[in-house]
Formats: C-alpha cells, structure tokens, sequence
C-alpha cells in the first residue's frame, strides 16, 4: 500500500516516472515521504497515527488563523477518505467561489515523494506551481519531516500549508466561514448540540475513520486482532443506532454523517482488500447500508463518490479483483436508494437542518474544541484510551435535531 490514503488510478496525462520525481525533488529541497510501518508503529506493533503538524485555529483571537474568501484552497485526494470531508462540507455550504481546491494524484510510479500533481501541466500543481504537497510544508516550516497528507488548506498567495487538521478542518469551515456562506446555508454543526457532536467524532476517529489503517499497517496479530474486533464492535453499534434514526443525530445530516460516510464509502470499494478475512462488508449491515444509500443518492456525496480501483497487478495467473470485476459492477444500481428511511423523519423531505431564525453569523462563532488525537504523546493517542458518555449505539440528541 503506497500511501495511506491510497491515491486512485486516474491516468496522468503524460507518465510520471520516479527519475523524473527526484529531478523534480533535487530541485525543490523535499524529501522521500516517510513509512507509516517504520516511524509510526507502537512497541506492540500497533499503527499509532501520526498527529497533525498545523492545528493552528481560525477564530477571532488575534494569533487565530482568519477566515478570507480566495485566500486558500483544500489540497485532496480522491482515494482519501479524510479529505473527501472538507469538500463536501465546502459543496453543502456553498463556499465553492469562496474556497478553492486542487485534487492531488501521486509523485513518480512509485509514488516516493507522496502526494504530488502527475496530471497537471509539467506535473506542477495549477495554482501555485508545486510538484509535490510538502513543498507547502516545508514552506511553512522547514524544520517538518512527517508525512504530508490531504486534506491540506494551504494559503494561495503565501504558498503555504496553514491547517491539516482534518479532526476539525471542517468545523472551521463550517463555523468560521460562516459569514461568507449563503444566509439559507444549512446547519451542518448546531451551537447547542456541538458538544455531543464533537464527542461523537473523537470515539469515530479511532473505530471507524482510523479503523481500517490500524488493522492494514500494524505489525502484530495482537494490534490486528484488537484493531479487527475494535472496528467491527463499533460498526455493530452504529447499525443498531441507525435502527431508529434517519442519520446519526437524528432528522438531519450534521458534520459526523459526512465523517462516517465517507469511511464506510473507502471501506466497502476499497479498503477491504488490504485486511484479510472480512467479517461482514457493510452491505450486509441493514440499517447501516441503507444509511449509505441515503446518503448516495444526495448529488454532493455521490459527486466525492469514486468508485476507480489501482490496477497495478503483477503479471500471472492471478489477476485481481478491481483489475477483473470492479469494471463491470453496476454501482448505480447497487448503490440506489430506495426511499425508506424517509420513514425515520418527521421532516423527510429535508436533510439538512435550517439555522435558527434570526441566529447572525456572529452567534454561530464559537471556539472550536481541541482533541487529544493530536497530541504529540504516544500515550495520548492510544486509540482504546476513548470515551463517550452515551454508548455510541444509542443517540445521545433526544430530540433528534427537529427543535
């Protein structure tokens, strides 16, 4: 697996080949993207996510980042599950002419230098003339030797990464940029129930979102074992969750729907492939599937929906699965909704939650919550050190979102 958020086979326009991508490297000062299998394994042998380099805020506090229109853009990937959030949330809340974004592909055959731009002209990226994402890194601070990774927001006139935190890069878009948004934008992340919200993201990260990497670059069965169990117990508890509930709040998509959807999307196309025995695909979760489906059929999630497979095969007998069938699967007809979770609404017509009224964009600020993934303690980033004062099988807004 080249990278962890696995780059998808869009065809560069000209080959890109690895000679080309030390050229280009040499040229620019960066180096190789380091191995999540050497630098970011646990004494147990379990994958213990690197934290995030740029957690800077946006806010209103003078050393907070500050929220401009055509100042930055979102650097993404399409095989990349965490940076497929930031777009959608973007999309829904109509800040396209306001956020920019660039979709990076991989650097030289074997994608050495991680995330880089092999489709656009000279492989450079189109709006500021990077070959490769760490560039910004390493313009914002040369001192960086971690992985860089999507999503990225990177400053468009300073050509510089400003915030990778993809735990709450969408908050900030949501609550920051709220005054650049359309006045009937939805709600995506209530002022009352934002705790609960953030909460929630924080138990999803490591059982769900991270689930799959914890179980694809450990480096013992035990960490593979606790990762295996760890997913699929959570999985459970979110089906028995939406057995009631439209979304996983209730009436309405808010910003953890986007989280989880996305990681369901990546595992059932994907990710599957690289863990070994499977328990269940999520087809196979009734209320879960359906969720997808829901969630599919909505033009922005089936927009950031990409269902190309890498066909990097070696030549034998044995030719894969995305390289044999993947082609030929009817995802539209599979992925189709058919309308009954509407059932679970009393608003089912709507799937996003209206502002308050007369709520202006400066009630909406608030600080956005830090969260302990990002510390730079091993220990803190143990991922079965988590809590969630309600069990995550059970929704902890009783109203459902409809007051």
């Amino acid at each position: 697996m080249a990278d962890t958020c696995s780059i998808l086979s869009i065809p560069a326009k000209a080959p890109y080949t690895d000679e080309e991508a030390r050229q280009h490297a040499e040229e620019v000062g960066v180096n190789p993207r380091p191995k999540e299998t050497r630098s970011e394994i646990d004494e147990r042998g379990a994958f213990i996510r690197q934290p995030n380099a740029f957690i800077k805020p946006f806010g209103d506090r003078e050393e907070d980042n500050k929220a401009e229109t055509d100042r930055f853009a979102i650097y993404w990937a399409h095989g990349c599950h965490w940076s497929n959030r930031p777009v959608i949330v973007r999309d829904i809340l109509g800040l396209t002419k306001v956020i920019r974004d660039v979709a990076t592909t991989h650097s030289g055959e074997t994608n050495i230098y991680g995330h880089g731009f092999a489709d656009g002209k000279d492989h450079k990226d189109p709006l500021c003339g990077a070959y490769f994402l760490s560039e910004f890194y390493k313009n914002a601070d040369p001192s960086f030797t971690g992985r860089a990774t999507t999503p990225t927001l990177v400053d468009i006139k300073e050509k510089k990464a400003v915030n990778n935190d993809y735990h709450r890069l969408t908050n900030y878009i949501e609550v920051q940029f709220r005054k650049f948004q359309p006045a009937d934008a939805p709600d995506l992340y209530p002022v009352k129930y934002r705790r609960e919200i953030d909460e929630f993201n924080d138990w999803l990260f490591p059982t769900i979102n991270n689930g799959h990497y914890r179980m694809a670059f450990c480096q013992s069965w035990e960490a593979y074992d606790e990762a295996y169990n760890d997913f699929f117990e959570s999985v459970e508890k979110l089906d028995k969750r939406l057995e009631m509930n439209r979304f996983l709040f209730g009436d309405y998509i808010t910003d953890s729907d986007i989280r989880l959807y996305v990681s369901l999307v990546r595992w059932e196309t994907s990710y599957y492939h690289n863990i070994g025995p499977m328990k269940k695909r999520i087809t196979e979760y009734k209320n879960l599937w359906g969720y997808v489906k829901d969630l599919y059929s909505l033009d922005v999630f089936k927009k950031y929906t990409f269902f190309e497979f890498p066909k990097n095969d070696v030549p034998g007998i044995f030719a894969s699965y995305p390289k044999r069938i993947a082609a030929q699967v009817p995802y539209e007809e599979l992925w189709a909704a058919d309308g009954s979770r509407k059932a679970f609404s009393q608003d089912p017509e709507n799937v996003y939650k209206k502002h308050p009224k007369g709520e202006t964009a400066e009630d909406y600020q608030s600080v956005i919550s830090t969260t302990k993934w990002n510390s730079k303690d091993w220990a803190d980033r143990n991922p079965m050190e988590r809590t969630l004062s309600k069990d995550a099988a059970i929704n902890a807004i009783e109203s459902k979102l409809r007051d």
